[in-house]
Formats: structure tokens, C-alpha cells, sequence
């Protein structure tokens, strides 16, 4: 297959790739590395690397069709990004997905990266359960608030795809990623972000929102989904969660897990949660299951391992 992966220098993206390349399929990656330049790790992938500005309507002009799928995860995301500038997460994710859906032809298959985000402003005024369900309603609780920028983006994405898709003959999944965590994901989230500050001895060890808990998926269980999603002609027109329900966590004993793999021993000074992060979050994955036969199958502690390896390895 041809196979086009926008932000695929990113996070999931490269995770996506390497998958893809090793299943036989020829892939080229759009990405405007606003993250930092290419790195060995997009060089050693050994495909095409388009280098586009997708906020520009002509980005994507030059790539012949066409092509049999299309993963759309290209976004400005991280919360340090959003509350920083929450109009440029705004324009950004806004107008990458609808010159993206402007260009896309009839029958190429597409998926469109979502979030648990969009779910948060529910959960914490107590309308929406945990675990959550693809069918529950979606509400911003503040829509003044930077923080809401990035699922207020995604929710936008979510319509323009839903409305815009079928009426150009674009077959299409939608898929609401939940704590998705791995090597080379950066460190403005949480995982990454205590396994440095474990690399680096902090102590006292500072924790924000230990009662607070997470269902986290790893990277490659979540590449897993998104394949069979995609493969799936019953997925089709469907919005599904990709995540793991198997291992909900408080951020607490999360800490201690990473605390233990890297040998650290300090002293844990317990601070509020950041402001406006939800209580709890975990995904509902009976669809996915339904529709794929999905089965996370990376436990946390294989995958933290994993992740806190990457980190140490690369000396951050």
C-alpha cells in the first residue's frame, strides 16, 4: 500500500511508520518539525520526508495520488505548548486538517487522531463516568481557559471530519488516543517526565496529584489499534478509543514504579494536581475490541521499563 503519515517525525508517527515499513508498505512522512530538526531516528527509517508548513493550503500539492491511507496525527500538542499559546494550537490543528481534507481524493482511507482531552470537561463535572464510552456526551466545562484548546481543536477536527469526509467519498476512522506514552514521546508528559527527573536524583521528588489515576497504553500497543482499525471496513465512519483498560494507575504508585526502576530512594513532597487536569481517565474499549479483536498486551512495567531505557540511554 501507499501510505501517507502526517506528523510522522512525531511521537506515534514514527512508532506508525516503522511499523508500517516493516509490513511491506511504502510510506512517506509530512512533517514540519516544529518539535526540532530531523533526527537519526526519522533518517534511519529510510523514506521519503517531505518537510511542510500544513497550515499552507499548497503543502501538500506536489504529492501525486493516490494513496491508499492517510494517518492524520500532524497537531500541536503538550500542555506547556497549549497553555503557552493556545491560539496557535488552535490554528494549527485547524487548518493542517482542513487543507488535508481539501486535497484528499475519493476512496483514499483516512484516520484522524482525537483525544481523551475532549472527554475531560465531562468527567470533572461529575456527567461523564470513567470508564468512559465512545457514545457519552462531550462538553469544554470552560471555554475561556487555554488548557481546553487542544480538545476544543480536536472536537472541531472530530465535525470537519464527520461532515466533510462522507460528503467527498473519504472512508474514515477516528481515533481518541488515551495516554499513549514511549520512547521518544519528549518530556512534557508524565511518564517521560518523572523518569528524568529520576534520571537526574531530584530529592525531594516532587508530585503533582498523586490521588489523581490513568489508564496508559504503550506506544505499540497503540500502533496495533490504529493498524487494525484501519484494516477494518466494520471500523469505517466510526469514532473508537485507543488505549488500555487493563492497568488504571494513581499517579502516586505510578511514581513509585518509576522511583524503583531507576534505583532513586528520595524523599516525596505530595503537591496539588495541575490545574484543570482531570481526577481520572480511563478509556472504554469495547468497541475497539468488537471491531478488531484488540488486546493491549505491553504491561506497565514492561512498558515504563522500556520508556525509562530510552531516556537513560540517550543521556536526557
Amino acid at each position: 500500500m501507499r501510505v501517507l503519515v502526517l506528523g510522522g517525525a512525531g511521537f506515534i508517527g514514527l512508532h506508525l511508520t516503522r511499523r508500517l515499513i516493516a509490513e511491506g508498505n511504502e510510506v512517506t512522512i509530512v512533517d514540519d518539525f516544529s518539535r526540532g530538526h530531523t533526527d537519526h531516528d526519522v533518517t534511519a527509517l529510510g523514506v521519503p520526508v517531505v518537510h511542510a508548513d500544513l497550515t499552507e493550503p499548497a503543502s501538500l500539492h506536489d504529492l501525486a495520488h493516490p494513496w491508499d491511507q492517510i494517518y492524520m496525527l500532524a497537531a500541536v500538542v503538550g500542555v506547556r505548548n497549549v497553555e503557552s499559546d493556545p491560539a496557535r494550537v488552535i490554528r494549527t490543528n485547524a487548518l493542517s486538517l482542513l487543507h488535508l481534507l481539501d486535497w484528499m481524493r475519493p476512496g483514499e482511507r483516512l484516520f484522524f487522531a482525537s483525544t481523551s482531552e475532549v472527554y475531560a470537561g465531562g468527567v470533572s463535572a461529575g456527567v461523564v463516568p470513567v470508564p468512559t464510552s465512545e457514545t457519552v456526551p462531550l462538553m469544554i466545562r470552560d471555554i475561556t481557559a487555554p488548557r481546553f484548546a487542544y480538545g476544543a481543536s480536536k472536537l472541531f477536527g472530530e465535525a470537519a471530519v464527520l461532515h466533510t469526509a462522507p460528503a467527498k467519498g473519504i472512508p474514515f476512522v477516528i481515533g481518541r488516543f488515551h495516554n499513549v506514552y514511549g520512547a521518544r514521546m519528549g518530556a512534557d508528559h508524565v511518564i517521560p517526565e518523572l523518569a528524568l527527573r529520576a534520571l537526574r536524583k531530584e530529592d525531594p521528588f516532587k508530585l503533582y496529584g498523586a490521588d489523581q489515576s490513568r489508564a496508559f497504553c504503550h506506544v505499540d500497543d497503540a500502533v496495533e489499534a490504529m493498524i487494525r482499525l484501519m484494516d477494518s471496513d466494520d471500523a469505517t465512519g466510526q469514532i473508537v478509543h485507543i488505549g488500555s483498560d487493563a492497568e488504571e494507575i494513581p499517579i502516586g504508585d505510578l511514581a513509585d514504579l518509576i522511583l524503583r526502576v531507576a534505583g532513586h530512594h528520595p524523599r516525596t513532597d505530595l503537591l496539588p494536581a495541575p490545574r484543570g487536569s482531570v481526577a481520572r481517565r480511563c478509556p472504554d474499549l469495547t468497541l475497539l475490541r468488537k471491531l478488531t479483536g484488540y488486546e493491549p498486551s505491553v504491561s506497565l512495567e514492561t512498558g515504563v521499563q522500556r520508556t525509562f531505557d530510552w531516556y537513560r540511554d540517550r543521556g536526557a
